[in-house]
């Protein structure tokens, strides 16, 4: 499968989690749920995968997770906040380059209709 249809299909199955639960739980909440929805429809799914940050080829542990990382080509990053914050797109995004991926899913599930909160970020690689 390509991004886009990884993507396409993690889509259709969050706004089912969101229809079923709704706004105003906590994010470790959502992306348990989401994980397990992705796992039973088939997609191989990382949950809190480290990263490690390479600088000047020094491999550093410095405590970065991924959320989520579906059929090792798509991030997904979970949150549950009133607003989405430029900060939130740029953590998405360091973690694209980081892993060398090339599309992220950031999702707000605190939102009335998660369609709205549901953003692509991609990496120009």
């Amino acid at each position: 499968m390509t991004e886009n249809e990884i993507s396409y299909k993690i889509i259709g199955i969050a706004i089912d989690l969101h229809r079923n639960v709704g706004p105003g739980l906590l994010e470790s909440a959502y992306e348990n749920a989401l994980a397990y929805d992705l796992r039973e429809s088939g997609l191989d799914v990382k949950q809190q995968l480290p990263l490690p940050f390479l600088y000047k080829e020094v491999k550093m542990e410095v405590g970065y997770r991924v959320d989520l990382l579906v059929e090792n080509k798509v991030i997904i990053e979970v949150k549950s906040v009133e607003t989405l914050a430029p900060v939130h797109y740029a953590q998405l995004l360091t973690y694209l380059k980081l892993s060398n991926k090339k599309l992220g899913l950031l999702i707000n599930f605190n939102s009335k209709i998660l369609k709205n909160d549901i953003h692509r970020v991609v990496n120009n690689l």
